[in-house]
């Protein structure tokens, strides 16, 4: 059997990219300035039908300049996910905030809107005022009940940072995911559907919001002849050879959300048998960045063992995000839980998902995970 390195979601070139970043050298713009940035924030706006873009470092980085834009205040508290990556919830304490977990639903593993309403009613009642503001995860490119949370939302006049960093290209009745809360966040690190090497982005319909990300990010400098600075800033921007990168990959992440979906379906047509995979409720679009598996009632009862046998085969695989309220740095964090995340973390496994995967790589992985049953 063919033992090469079947990876989890290695970043996949269209071919596009590299006369982007030739044009980058050429002219000399190779540092967190120039024409390529501008042009990548217009053509992602464009394609998720916001008004506006900046082109950031990191995910986390737009994470916290939100964070920051919608005075979100020492000792102030944010209501995250359990269910996610610690990206999603570590700006919180940049700021001496506190994130507050709620834990997820069953239908799409995302933020459960029936908790979340609870977990505000609570927090006003023993805090005397209302949390800040609702970080909500689209998990593994899944979106969430947006209308559901959306209401609630508005209902406590609450804003909504969208963390779509897992879910850019899927969307929710028609519309792009990202573009619902008040600001929205991409991520376009190595193992994202599209990457530019490392990087992210802060979208919103405030163009007033965009312009304070941008400022933020460039270290808060004043728009005079010398450096001028009356607040704290962030080197928080996307260098000008990431942004053509990032271009580059635009053109093709139509194609490789499809490609995604295909992989998806291949898994869940082929090992249905021995494991659950999340549907896709009415008006729900994933863009299924990585097939996730939980396994059934079987004689099979740990990933651990299926974590192994795909490591003796050179086949990479992740558990699910272990929740945050579980995790030793955020043990004394309030939080509002079913035991969704906790048994989707205990039974649940991450399955190779890279868009450049062939069939042959789909056919070895399904063999050893097959067998395992067998």
């Amino acid at each position: 059997m063919d033992k090469s390195k079947i990876w989890l979601s290695p970043p996949h070139m269209g071919g596009e990219e590299i006369k982007f970043v030739q044009e980058a050298f050429a002219t000399n713009w190779v540092s967190p300035v120039g024409p390529h940035i501008t042009a990548f924030e217009s053509e992602l706006s464009s394609y998720l039908g916001i008004a506006g873009c900046a082109a950031l470092s990191s995910g986390t980085a737009a994470i916290h300049l939100a964070l920051i834009i919608l005075d979100v205040q020492r000792d102030d508290e944010v209501i995250c996910s359990t269910f996610t990556f610690s990206g999603s919830c570590n700006p919180v304490v940049y700021l001496g905030a506190k994130p507050v977990f709620v834990d997820s639903e069953s239908l799409t593993w995302n933020m459960d809107p029936d908790l979340l309403e609870e977990a505000i009613r609570d927090r006003i009642s023993k805090t005397g005022k209302k949390p800040k503001a609702i970080i909500l995860v689209h998990l593994y490119g899944m979106p969430a009940q947006l209308d559901r949370i959306m209401n609630i939302a508005k209902h406590y006049e609450i804003p909504i940072i969208e963390d779509a960093a897992e879910a850019l290209g899927a969307e929710y009745k028609g519309k792009k995911v990202g573009t619902f809360g008040n600001i929205g966040i991409l991520s376009f690190n190595g193992n994202k559907i599209i990457t530019t090497s490392g990087g992210g982005a802060l979208v919103s319909d405030n163009i007033d919001y965009v312009k304070r990300a941008r400022f933020l990010a460039t270290q808060a400098r004043e728009p005079v002849p010398h450096y001028e600075h009356k607040e704290i800033g962030y080197n928080y921007r996307l260098s000008n050879i990431s942004a053509g990168i990032g271009r580059g990959q635009l053109k093709v992440l139509d194609h490789r959300v499809r490609k995604r979906r295909e992989i998806f379906e291949f898994y869940s047509e082929k090992l249905s048998p021995y494991f659950d995979f999340v549907p896709e409720p009415i008006g729900h679009y994933s863009n299924r960045w990585l097939t996730t598996a939980v396994l059934k009632d079987t004689k099979l009862k740990s990933v651990v063992q299926l974590q192994q046998a795909l490591e003796l085969e050179h086949i990479e695989c992740r558990p699910l995000w272990k929740p945050m309220h579980l995790q030793p740095v955020y043990k004394q964090n309030v939080h509002y839980s079913n035991g969704t995340a906790e048994s989707l973390f205990n039974r649940g496994i991450c399955l190779p998902s890279g868009s450049n995967l062939i069939i042959n790589d789909l056919s070895r992985i399904s063999k050893v995970l097959s067998a395992l049953f067998c």
